[in-house]
């Protein structure tokens, strides 16, 4: 079974000029981050403008990715589901047409907000017949739906559910009751990418950033610096915050897109309405944190293997 622990980045997707997906452009995007260390890909999130792809581009992505993690020997996760149970059990039924993808990324059922009783016979229906494990991604701010630390361990004791994309939006006493008493086996991803180094102090594995596209390699450095057992420089979290507060000063990933472009990495900054793309104040913003990041690196032979 996957082994989700580590950074995994879940990636945009590029437009060309004429509004297309450029497959070449998102391999090339998957090479460089998997070259910087990133433990796995993610695709189909919610940086890769999901609800605005059409099934063929979906399609397209999801064949991109598995291309690239095949050659280079690391997980794919494809994110899948909606508010429908039989709808999200068919979208997981369809990854069989992938056998490079390792697990699901599935959603908290948004917009009916079920009962957590109601959350946990969804994921329960799903796991009975899921080809693949599930990493159960909890956002409230966007489902409309928060699970306290007791739903969420419900959650991950469940055989087929290896872990919990975290991104209630803050951190508290919840954050501190779920990270104190985690079920065997189920890992919890940081999915805020600016509460990443607090969420790693109090045992998190990783996280599945899109911030993470770029300055990788810190990413990476923080988390294994954490997994060797000995707390990182602050100021290298402090910096990855800034960099990831920055990139997410307008929707996401509009001003990810933007510094991508600035830097030659993508062929447009384009976005899929109702996005707009990001403005050049934020993306210059976004410029300068990144280059902070330049700064404060651990010396060699500090990092563990993953």
């Amino acid at each position: 079974m996957l082994d989700p622990r580590g950074i995994h980045v879940p990636l945009i997707t590029p437009f060309t000029a004429g509004g297309e997906v450029a497959g070449d452009v998102l391999a090339d995007l998957g090479h460089a981050v998997l070259d910087a260390g990133a433990a796995g890909l993610v695709a189909l999130g919610t940086t890769a403008e999901a609800a605005t792809l059409d099934a063929g581009e979906r399609d397209a992505v999801v064949t991109v990715c598995a291309g690239v993690c095949r050659e280079r020997g690391v997980p794919l996760t494809v994110g899948a589901g909606s508010a429908d149970t039989r709808a999200t059990r068919a979208a997981l039924a369809e990854l069989t047409r992938w056998p490079e993808v390792d697990a699901a990324l599935v959603p908290v059922p948004s917009f009916t907000r079920p009962s957590e009783a109601g959350v946990l016979a969804h994921f329960t229906e799903l796991v009975a017949t899921s080809p693949v494990p599930l990493i159960v991604y909890h956002i409230p701010y966007r489902t409309g739906q928060p699970l306290s630390p007791g739903g969420l361990r419900a959650l991950g004791r469940l055989p087929g559910v290896i872990g919990v994309k975290y991104a209630p939006g803050s951190l508290g006493a919840d954050t501190v009751d779920l990270l104190g008493d985690l079920p065997p086996d189920c890992a919890v991803l940081a999915g805020d990418d600016v509460f990443l180094a607090p969420l790693l102090s109090l045992g998190a594995h990783g996280g599945i950033l899109a911030s993470a596209h770029l300055a990788t390699d810190r990413f990476v450095e923080l988390t294994e610096t954490w997994r060797a057992g000995t707390p990182p420089d602050p100021a290298l979290g402090h910096s990855l915050a800034r960099w990831s507060a920055a990139a997410f000063a307008e929707p996401n990933p509009t001003v990810l897109k933007g510094v991508l472009h600035a830097l030659g990495r993508i062929p447009t900054p384009d976005v899929r309405l109702p996005l707009l793309p990001a403005g050049a104040a934020s993306v210059g913003a976004a410029l300068e944190r990144l280059a902070e990041l330049t700064t404060h690196r651990l010396p060699a032979g500090q990092l563990v293997s993953p």
